[in-house]
């Protein structure tokens, strides 16, 4: 369990930062439905889905969609109460602070598939 929630941190640095570097992807991500931001939460379900293929198999495809899904929203939430009070990294503190939470969200969504995930495997 260790390892693939190792691999899922390592796969959200890329997906979050090296992979996010094109403005139509992270400017229209508060944009509900936006190609942009179904891109980025979709770079995020297939790193999720090979990571976990390794050790689930096929079934991995069910925690790509959950991660897909709540990665986009909780993108689309941090992007829409940064544009409603204006926060920007050079005017308010609180730009940083909604920027840790949001990454504290993403990473307690690791830790909840792979727990669903590795229970799932060890009752089989």
């Amino acid at each position: 369990m260790f390892t693939a929630l190792l691999w899922l941190f390592v796969k959200h640095f890329i997906c979050d930062f090296p992979l996010q570097v094109f403005p139509w992807m992270y400017h229209n991500k508060g944009k509900y439905g936006h190609p942009g931001g179904l891109a980025h939460a979709g770079l995020h379900g297939v790193g999720t889905l090979t990571v976990l293929a390794f050790w689930l198999g096929t079934d991995a495809w069910m925690f790509a969609l959950a991660d897909a899904v709540i990665h986009y929203h909780i993108d689309w939430a941090k992007m829409n109460t940064s544009q409603r009070f204006n926060l920007k990294p050079d005017n308010s503190d609180w730009f940083w602070i909604l920027l840790g939470f949001d990454q504290l969200l993403h990473h307690l969504t690791y830790f909840a598939i792979v727990a669903f995930a590795f229970k799932s495997v060890v009752l089989s």
